[in-house]
């Protein structure tokens, strides 16, 4: 799993500008506002580690499948935050972060996925809300980070409609349980790449290949946000702050050759609309409503577009596409420019795209708040003989 950090100690969680222009990006006196908000967040699958958790979530099944994992590591330990949580609030706390954005192991609070609840797992996340909040840290709960319980996905996982009502069952059971201490809540963490990486290319788990179960997890992600929304509103009401976390990237054509900007529009659709819009605007993107068409009842669309207070922006960099028949969607991953410097992962280093990303926010989506829940890039760090970051 090497498109994300274990551990993400350098996010920043903070509200975002109403942008008036680029030129207040070039201001070189812009100073950070007080109320800025400071915060790191992880997802549970990468951090806590399997302790006494009794079943199987699907990055358990996945990582164990020969191949998969190129170094064949997987989360049974991990950074063993379920039992070293009260040290990990005292780094956030040393680091100055004022908010911690971490995931709740559906699989961990509901062994089969539905039903009976496990205690002792609701009681973990309990005791991780209260050290937060005496560590002066504001606790931010993401209800879906991809770690779907294996007992859902035996019984169709994200390609089931009725997971909808799941997840919403399922929200509501953590919400009774923290949403006296936690009113910021994350329905979902990157829809997108659990669809496209997870159910369309097989390079997440479930390990799924092809449009129809990528196009329905899309969906049925979109359908559970919204049931989910209604949910925790029920339980909340307006003290709950309720939003969903999205990876957006600019989709550029490779090469800037005209012959690839239908594949660049397309993936534009797939990868940023088919989430923004369905959950901001209420429809999906033009190029995409056939592929969506039969996955529709009457009234999802309604359903998806409840209100919410605010955007999770994750922002690492843009794309470029290159038209190919035989990829997912005609398209496929293109070269980025050559004067452009790569990170660690070879992912470009672009920070006008978060510029582009939030004006795309202002003026095509109504301007929502926005909070930047992750940024940065992957450096290969190296410590020095003194034990620091080595020249």
């Amino acid at each position: 799993m090497n498109r994300r950090d274990l551990l993400k100690s350098a996010s920043a969680i903070a509200l975002a500008p109403r942008l008036p222009g680029a030129a207040l990006i070039q201001n070189e006196k812009l100073r950070f506002p007080p109320d800025f908000i400071w915060g790191t967040a992880t997802s549970a699958y990468q951090v806590e580690g399997r302790a006494d958790r009794r079943a199987d979530c699907i990055w358990d099944r996945f990582s164990r499948l020969a191949g998969e994992i190129g170094d064949g590591s997987n989360g049974d330990v991990a950074c063993d935050e379920y039992h070293r949580y009260p040290e990990d609030v005292a780094l956030m706390a040393r680091a100055g972060f004022k908010a911690y954005r971490f995931s709740v192991s559906w699989a961990r609070v509901l062994p089969e996925g539905s039903g009976q609840p496990d205690q002792a797992g609701l009681d973990f996340y309990s005791r991780l809300a209260d050290t937060l909040l005496e560590a002066g840290i504001e606790p931010w709960v993401c209800l879906y980070h991809w770690d779907l319980p294996q007992a859902l996905q035996d019984r169709g996982g994200w390609t089931e409609r009725a997971i909808a009502d799941w997840y919403a069952d399922y929200a509501g059971l953590v919400a009774r349980r923290l949403g006296d201490r936690a009113t910021r809540w994350i329905t979902f963490n990157e829809p997108m790449v659990h669809a496209v990486m997870g159910h369309g290319l097989a390079e997440h788990a479930p390990g799924l290949r092809g449009r129809e179960p990528m196009f329905a997890a899309f969906h049925h992600q979109n359908l559970a946000h919204g049931r989910g929304v209604a949910s925790l509103r029920a339980i909340g009401g307006t003290r709950f702050q309720i939003g969903t976390v999205l990876n957006l990237q600019p989709v550029r054509p490779a090469e800037g050759l005209a012959e690839n900007v239908p594949a660049a529009e397309m993936w534009d659709a797939v990868w940023n609309r088919a989430a923004l819009d369905p959950v901001l605007a209420g429809r999906y993107p033009k190029l995409l409503e056939r592929a969506f068409e039969p996955l529709q009842q009457a009234g999802d669309l309604s359903e998806i577009k409840q209100p919410i207070d605010f955007i999770g922006l994750n922002y690492y960099g843009p794309m470029y596409q290159k038209t190919d028949p035989k990829g997912l969607v005609g398209t496929n991953w293109g070269a980025m420019p050559t004067d452009m410097p790569p990170n660690a992962l070879g992912w470009p280093i672009d920070a006008n795209g978060l510029v582009e990303t939030l004006a795309d926010l202002r003026d095509n989506y109504g301007n929502p708040p926005v909070f930047v829940t992750e940024n940065g890039a992957c450096v290969a760090d190296t410590i020095g003989p003194a034990g620091g970051a080595a020249a």
